[in-house]
């Protein structure tokens, strides 16, 4: 019988290691815009996140935006949105990713908090969708379609 990696591999995917952190989240390498960073993968995010001083690192242009972000203890924050970036997660890209700004003390101040490393984003819902993710939580893989 063929593994979930042979069938996945066969259909076009490639696979990407995951780290479990001390917070049972995985954490994933993303680059964007041409610098790598490191994102905390959830499926529950419908978008993918950049903390607002990230900006200048990830070259995003920044456009004041009226959604307001809510989630991880937080709710009602403002956010700005930054469109067209190219992100990267191991072979999988995409040139056209619209990516929200907001602020992420909250989130690292909990990761740093649990002797975690601070994270630069999320990879939430929207990308994984793009990409039509599946995730091998036994292994640690994520597997995304080329």
């Amino acid at each position: 019988m063929q593994t979930l990696q042979q069938f996945l591999l066969e259909k076009g995917y490639t696979k990407v290691k995951l780290k479990l952190t001390k917070t049972n989240h995985f954490e994933v390498k993303a680059t964007i815009n041409g610098v790598k960073g490191l994102f905390i993968l959830d499926t529950g995010a419908s978008s993918s996140c950049v903390g607002f001083e990230a900006v200048e690192n990830f070259n995003l242009l920044a456009e004041d935006s009226l959604i307001k972000a809510a989630g991880a203890g937080a709710i009602d924050m403002d956010t700005q949105m930054a469109k067209k970036n190219k992100v990267k997660i191991g072979k999988w890209k995409h040139d056209k990713v619209v990516l929200v700004l907001f602020n992420l003390t909250h989130v690292n101040t909990a990761l740093i908090n649990h002797n975690a490393e601070p994270v630069d984003g999320i990879i939430g819902a929207d990308i994984l969708k793009k990409a039509k993710a599946v995730i091998d939580y036994e292994k640690k893989y994520l597997y995304l379609k080329l």
